[in-house]
């Protein structure tokens, strides 16, 4: 029986779609964050304070420590509405400082060697993904998956 819900032998499955979902957003905002801890954030330190975004030492750790922690809390689904507010700023912050001046799309082929393709700056097309996602999320909850159904369910059974 298939209508407004996607349901398999009478059991409603749309609840793990936030699942997937949150898995996706929230390892690649893991990856991005370990990405700038493990080379150092003083080298995004100094892309941020070439683009004149205030207190750049400050920024550098708080938007890599943000990536890493907001997209863990994401990941397992824990405290999600929370976590995505810090996270769509991030992704606003980045779009309107970086991302906007080279367009949309967020993969340009400039060029080809025969190493492979050579690709140009992304646009800001990612940072709405992430922020659409995010917001998704927000509106659509955890997902019976997550560490925030554990705690309704918990608090429902005392």
């Amino acid at each position: 029986m298939l209508n407004n819900t996607f349901s398999i032998a009478g059991k409603n499955y749309r609840q793990l779609a936030p699942l997937f979902l949150r898995l996706v957003t929230g390892f690649g905002f893991m990856a991005h964050g370990w990405a700038k801890l493990s080379r150092g954030p003083a080298g995004f330190e100094k892309l941020l304070s070439q683009t004149g975004v205030p207190f750049p030492h400050i920024m550098a750790w708080l938007s890599t420590l943000t990536e890493l922690f907001g997209g863990l809390a994401i990941f397992l689904g824990v405290f999600v509405s929370i976590a995505a507010i810090p996270l769509i700023i991030t992704m606003l912050v980045a779009m309107f400082t970086i991302h906007i001046h080279y367009g949309f799309s967020s993969v340009k082929t400039i060029g080809l060697t025969p190493q492979g393709p050579v690709f140009g700056p992304p646009g800001y097309e990612i940072n709405l993904v992430y922020i659409a996602g995010l917001v998704s999320l927000v509106i659509t909850g955890a997902g019976v998956l997550s560490v925030d159904a554990w705690f309704v369910k918990r608090k429902t059974q005392r």
